[in-house]
């Protein structure tokens, strides 16, 4: 009889797959973070206020919920990627200009968003069938207020 070794009552290739996923949603994340702030630095006209608000907003939510995904990694035995490098490589959510028109910057996070959220539901899914609750909690949290952020930057744009 062969045992297979666990970790919080997960096997190495569990453990592994939950680890990949949410690396991939770390390296989004982060270039998502990294677009807010840009953006929020660098908007201007006549939105400026609603926007430079909404995406420090954003970003704030963004900063915490990396490291609390990067712990998770940890939490697995796992290394979270922690180099640009890394991020640019492995995310397909991609930097922003700078110069961007305002209502542009919008419609970009709202992208984001769209793209997040299928990376939350891919480690959900790959979370729920090992039977790792404290992940889908987690990120069940995130897709929750991040749907209701798609909504109202959607409405703000009249869509």
């Amino acid at each position: 009889m062969t045992t297979t070794s666990k970790s919080l009552g997960f096997d190495s290739e569990e453990g592994q797959e939950i680890i990949d996923s949410l690396n991939l949603v770390l390296a989004n994340y982060q270039m998502h973070y990294q677009k807010l702030r840009n953006f929020h630095w660098n908007v201007v006209g006549d939105d400026f206020f609603d926007l430079h608000e909404n995406f420090e907003l954003y970003y704030t939510k963004a900063v915490e919920r990396i490291d609390e995904i990067a712990e998770r990694i940890r939490i697995f035995g796992g290394t979270p990627w922690s180099n640009f490098s890394d991020y640019l490589r492995e995310a397909t959510i991609q930097e922003g200009n700078p110069n961007t028109e305002s209502r542009a910057m919008a419609e970009e996070i709202l992208g984001d968003f769209e793209e997040m959220l299928g990376y939350f539901i891919e480690a959900i899914d790959i979370a729920s069938g090992h039977g790792d609750t404290g992940t889908v909690t987690v990120l069940q949290e995130y897709t929750k207020d991040m749907e209701k952020d798609h909504w109202m930057l959607r409405s703000w744009l009249g869509k």
